[in-house]
């Protein structure tokens, strides 16, 4: 099991960037997929991005596609999301997990979910 801790989310205007990251400890974090969901007031969780253990095959939400770019430095044990162009419907809070199997676009298919971390858009 690994633990997950999410940060940088916070308040930005529309068309600005936030950079969110996802530090692990106490558990294997190199030779897993890692993804970031995110769920908004009133909806599903949904799949934002998610990363090869290696870093070299990248996954993206067409929503985001263009806008958002995940990244690992399995040296220190942490993942980012880089989010440009932010648009209000960009706002919730931010999940990053540890992919388990799968469907890698499926929340069933990850655990050890980090606490979250807001994201807000404002117009």
């Amino acid at each position: 099991q690994v633990l997950l801790v999410g940060s940088g989310g916070g308040l930005v205007q529309a068309g600005g960037s936030l950079r969110l990251s996802c530090a692990a400890s106490g558990g294997t974090f190199t030779s897993h997929f890692m993804g970031w969901f995110r769920q908004a007031p009133g909806k599903e969780r949904e799949f934002v991005a998610a990363i090869s253990w290696s870093g070299s095959a990248t996954y993206y939400a067409d929503s985001v596609k263009g806008r958002f770019t995940i990244s690992r430095d399995n040296a220190k044990n942490t993942m980012w999301l880089q989010m440009n162009s932010l648009k209000p419907e960009d706002t919730a809070v931010y999940y990053c997990a540890r992919w388990t199997g799968g469907n890698t676009y499926s929340a069933s298919a990850y655990s050890d979910w980090g606490q979250g971390t807001q994201v807000t858009v404002s117009s």
